[in-house]
């Protein structure tokens, strides 16, 4: 003859059979892996031997693809872009080298440095394509690769006075992010310096040869 069995008993078996279900569900759902958010180290700013008495305005580059966003470069072989699993920078690259830039300005004692978030006239200003900002594996070893293409125009002017590519290599101390991280931070100081003695060398030229235009106030943007 048939079993019966209490309702109350049912119940808990029905409410065992759900949360049983559901931890099965669980555990089939993909898990999010921890990201670590990384800034490139910087070292101490050297002053430029130049001077400067002109106010400079530094533009965010441009930057497209990959690098118009957090994620950290990597190119394993050659064609293939990528990006290191778990770990991206604090900014997008074009705003760590902006920094970067401007902190090196500061350094050189220029009476005012300025971005494009403020909205202040300068004497000239930088800007530019920031076309590499990665990691590249060569001969079986990551190389970090920084690549700026800078114009340099008066203030109030759409005329390019100069440009100029730079490209900075750096060998990382290993293969781990922390090493490459640190290469990277490397290389932006070492674009820093040469963007600086660059700007410096023309604006001055163009100021001696200029003179009269150097003492007029710069247009508003």
């Amino acid at each position: 003859m048939p079993v019966f069995k209490p309702i109350h008993v049912v119940r808990s078996l029905l409410a065992v059979c759900a949360i049983a279900a559901l931890l099965a569900a669980c555990s089939v759902l993909p898990t999010r892996e921890p990201v670590q958010v990384w800034q490139p180290e910087e070292s101490a700013a050297a002053a430029a031997a130049a001077t400067a008495d002109f106010s400079l305005r530094v533009d965010t580059p441009n930057a497209t693809g990959a690098l118009d966003s957090t994620g950290i470069v990597v190119m394993p072989v050659p064609g293939q872009v990528s990006t290191y699993k778990g770990a991206r920078w604090s900014e997008s690259p074009a705003l760590l080298v902006r920094h970067r830039l401007v902190d090196a300005f500061m350094a050189a004692k220029l009476p005012a440095v300025t971005t494009d978030d403020d909205h202040f006239a300068s004497d000239y200003t930088l800007s530019g394509d920031l076309r590499t900002f990665q990691s590249e594996y060569r001969a079986g070893v990551p190389v970090v690769v920084v690549r700026f293409d800078a114009q340099l125009r008066r203030g109030g002017s759409r005329t390019l006075l100069a440009t100029h590519s730079f490209v900075v290599t750096q060998n990382p101390a290993g293969a781990d992010v922390p090493q490459v991280v640190a290469a990277f931070g490397t290389a932006d100081d070492q674009l820093a310096q040469q963007v600086v003695a660059w700007t410096l060398e023309v604006a001055n030229r163009d100021r001696a040869a200029h003179p009269a235009d150097a003492d007029d106030p710069p247009r508003q943007h």
